[in-house]
Parts: structure tokens; C-alpha cells; sequence
């Protein structure tokens, strides 16, 4: 099978299309023909050697798939209503950058109703965070208000539709006037442009005064300080990343007086029956959303697989709004 590899660790010029062994499916496994494969942020950091591949996974980079079940474990895909032949998508902890990927069947999503495989291989890695740390870890309920940081990444454009479409209040933050256009058309009742207004003022202006319920976070670093400041009486901080640096500093006293949760999550390595679960939610309440168009895949660039570099590069400038995807 052809595959895009990591030569060694540094700039998207490491990329490369190679050729590998087919792998094969094993037990509660499916083998999939990919026809599209997600891009995300972990993939560049996979590529700049800051993120380690778990024991056992593929070293090839690539995190979701979408494309046609060619081969598998027969009793597990009958117990999960699956046959070859069938589309679906995935998220896998490695090689999706491939012709051919291997997935655990427990991680695997039929294709939406109405959606082709870019569409689909742009949703796994996000609705699966999204869902893990938005619902799951951070509890959002409808009436609340959440705040979501870089709202027109894959991982933003998601949490707004989802916010939105589960009955909360959402304030996404963006660096350009253009992108907030992008996240208010999304759904987002407000947008901040962090560039020229500080986040925390004007969520605590929005809600006058009260602040915000549940912030999703992939900054870190000194945006803590600020997000305790506006989160409201028991608000609940998610943090899924930390682009802006692993050391932060915020008031303790805060924390107490309000009864503030911070807490935060890696998907990569969690155990297969961790993301068998995030799935079965996703197919029971976000699946109906995507077949209906309530909630719709945000693609901003599909590029051939051969041309990986060209998507990194894209990724890194931060230029796009929504999801960017390889086909093969």
C-alpha cells in the first residue's frame, strides 16, 4: 500500500509517500480502504517529535479515516451491525495516512446519511474530543454557557455546532474579524477576536457579570489565569491542549470561593473500550444531528495525500477555518 511516513522528526519537508506491507486486521479489528484521511494538530506535532506514538500503534501519523470495510474480525462487526462492504469512518491512534488502516471495529462510526468520506474522515478526532471533554468531563448543560478557544479550528467549528445543538449559550474566540464572521455563522451567539479584546472581560460582560459555565481550552499557558477570572460559581475549565505553554499561574482563592473544576485529557492513549464508549454516545445523540444537516462537517481544504507537506504546512499557519483532508 502506498502511505505517507515521517522520514524523521522536523518540518513538513519530512513527509513522504512511501510504500509499506498491507496490514491485517486481528481480533475486534476491521481493515479499512481509505478514501479520506483526517489532518490535525497532533499529526504536526507527531511530525515534530512532541508527540510520542502509544506502544503498539502504526508510526505512520494520521488519527481518523473514512472509506470502506474491505476485511475484519467477523464476530465483532456483526456485534456491532457492520459487514464488508460497509462505509464507515474511525479514530485510530495511528496510520491513517494510508491506503489501507487498521482500526479497532469498537472505534468505528457508519457513515453518516447524506455525507461522502472527506466529510466523514473530518469528524472522528473532533467529535470524539468534543464530546470526551465538553459533555463527558465538562458536564455542559442545556441553558448553560460555554466558551470555546479558537473556534474555527476542526476542534472549534465542532464544539460551537455542538453547543449550540445541545441548548447552550456559546462565545468562541478567533483572531481575525473573519473568523468571528465564520464562528457567528456557525452558530456561536458571540465571537471575541482575542487579538484586540481580552476573552475574559468580554465574557464576563456577555453574561453580565455571572461568567462562563465551561471553557474548552487548547491554549494553556497564561490563557488559565483569565479563564478562572470568568468562569462562573462551580464553572468547570477543560483543557485538551497547551499550544500556549505547560506552565500556568491563576488564584487559587478563586478556585475555592467559586468551587471551579480544572481538569483536562489526552485521547490518544486512553484504552479502546474508553473510546468504544465516546462512540456509542456519538452514534445514539450526535449521529441523528449529522444525517438531519443540524450539525454539519466544516472542510476548508482537501488536498491529494501526496501532497501531506502541503496540508501541514496549511495546519501551521493557521490560516484555515474547519478541517483539512487528505484523499487517496
Amino acid at each position: 500500500m502506498k502511505a505517507i511516513e515521517i522520514a524523521s522528526y522536523g518540518a513538513p519537508e519530512v513527509l513522504r509517500l512511501a510504500e509499506r506491507p498491507d496490514p491485517a486486521p486481528g481480533a475486534g479489528e476491521l481493515l479499512i480502504r481509505v478514501g479520506a484521511s483526517g489532518v490535525n494538530r497532533p499529526d504536526v506535532l507527531q511530525r515534530t517529535g512532541n508527540y510520542p506514538v502509544p506502544p503498539g500503534a502504526s508510526d505512520l501519523p494520521g488519527l481518523e479515516v473514512a472509506g470502506e470495510i474491505v476485511a475484519g474480525d467477523a464476530a465483532a462487526m456483526a456485534e456491532a451491525g457492520l459487514r464488508v462492504g460497509d462505509r464507515v469512518c474511525a479514530l485510530v491512534a495511528g496510520g491513517g495516512y494510508a491506503e489501507l488502516c487498521v482500526a479497532p471495529v469498537a472505534q468505528c462510526l457508519p457513515v453518516p446519511q447524506g455525507l461522502s468520506d472527506v466529510e466523514a474522515a473530518s469528524l472522528p478526532e473532533t467529535f470524539f474530543t468534543v464530546w470526551s471533554n465538553v459533555f463527558d468531563r465538562g458536564r455542559l448543560q442545556r441553558g448553560e454557557v460555554l466558551l470555546v478557544q479558537g473556534g474555527t479550528s476542526g476542534i472549534g467549528v465542532t464544539a460551537i455546532q455542538l453547543g449550540k445543538a445541545f441548548g447552550a449559550t456559546v462565545i468562541a474566540t478567533a483572531g481575525s474579524d473573519e473568523k468571528c464572521a465564520a464562528c457567528l455563522k456557525l452558530g456561536a451567539d458571540h465571537a471575541v477576536n482575542y487579538r484586540t479584546a481580552d476573552f475574559a472581560e468580554e465574557a464576563r460582560r456577555l453574561t453580565d457579570g455571572r461568567g462562563v459555565d465551561v471553557i474548552l481550552d487548547m491554549v494553556a499557558g497564561d490563557y488559565a489565569k483569565r479563564e478562572v477570572e470568568c468562569l462562573a460559581e462551580d464553572g468547570r475549565l477543560v483543557i485538551i491542549a497547551v499550544q500556549g505553554g505547560t506552565r500556568a499561574e491563576f488564584n487559587a482563592g478563586l478556585v475555592l470561593r467559586r468551587r471551579l473544576t480544572i481538569t483536562g485529557s489526552t485521547l490518544r492513549p486512553r484504552p479502546i473500550a474508553f473510546k468504544g464508549g465516546i462512540a456509542r454516545s456519538l452514534r445514539e445523540h450526535v449521529w441523528p444531528l449529522l444525517a438531519a444537516g443540524t450539525v454539519r462537517p466544516v472542510i476548508h481544504s482537501t488536498l491529494p495525500a501526496a501532497q501531506a507537506a502541503d496540508a501541514h504546512r496549511l495546519m501551521e499557519s493557521n490560516q484555515h477555518i474547519g478541517k483539512i483532508v487528505l484523499t487517496w
